[in-house]
Order: structure tokens, then C-alpha cells, then sequence
């Protein structure tokens, strides 16, 4: 990943962040890595355990962010929630969400989308 491309996601994921606890969630691991993939965010409210994919874009041409998620992605994502939930022993309710940001090329975010439950099986 260059350098540019690594700051526009980092910069995406700490405006999820943000958002997610503006709207009450409390973020408990960010970047959460196992042999089966890396979790983005993990946050939880109200009894649920959202596992939170961030997918950025700065534009159409590669398609929408939501359309980056492909059968693979969700089941890599799928096997890393199930590896966290064994590791830290978590029973509350799980939850695969999106949040989807738009970018000017420049890097700045035009929108961000909460899609709770986006990922299923």
C-alpha cells in the first residue's frame, strides 16, 4: 500500500471511530489482527458487538466502496470476528457492520454511511 493510500485509510478509520462513539459505541480495538484477517473496528452499544469494516474512496472509477466488499472479503471478515470472539471470550450479541466514506481526491470526507449488518453470511 503506498504511503498516500495508507494515510486516506488510517485518516477513514479514525473518522469512523469517532463517529461510532458520537453515536454512543464504545470502541474497544481498532486494527485487531489474527491469522484469518483484521478487524477495523471493534465497538459495542446497547448489548451488540459490532465487528466494523471502513471502506474509503476518493472516487467511482474502481467502484463503490460498498461494492469492494467481495464474497471473499466477507468471508475473511466472517472468520475474524469469529477468531475474536474465541480469543477475548466476548458473548454479547455480534454484529457485522460497514461504514462507507467518500473522499475528494485530496483525501477530504464528503460522507459517511453507517450500514449496521451489512456483512452476513
Amino acid at each position: 500500500m503506498t504511503d498516500h493510500r495508507h494515510l486516506l485509510g488510517r485518516r477513514a478509520e479514525e473518522a469512523a471511530a469517532r463517529y461510532l462513539e458520537a453515536q454512543g459505541y464504545r470502541v474497544l480495538a481498532r486494527n485487531w489482527r489474527t491469522a484469518e484477517g483484521e478487524l477495523d473496528i471493534v465497538a459495542e452499544r446497547d448489548g451488540v458487538l459490532a465487528f466494523v469494516e471502513v471502506r474509503a474512496r476518493r472516487g467511482q472509477a474502481m467502484g463503490t466502496a460498498a461494492e469492494s466488499i467481495t464474497p471473499r472479503k466477507r468471508r475473511r471478515l466472517l472468520r475474524a470476528a469469529l477468531a475474536y470472539l474465541q480469543e477475548t471470550g466476548a458473548t454479547l450479541e455480534p454484529r457485522l457492520d460497514v461504514i462507507l466514506l467518500q473522499l475528494t481526491p485530496g483525501g477530504r470526507i464528503l460522507s459517511l454511511q453507517h450500514l449496521p449488518g451489512a456483512v452476513e453470511e
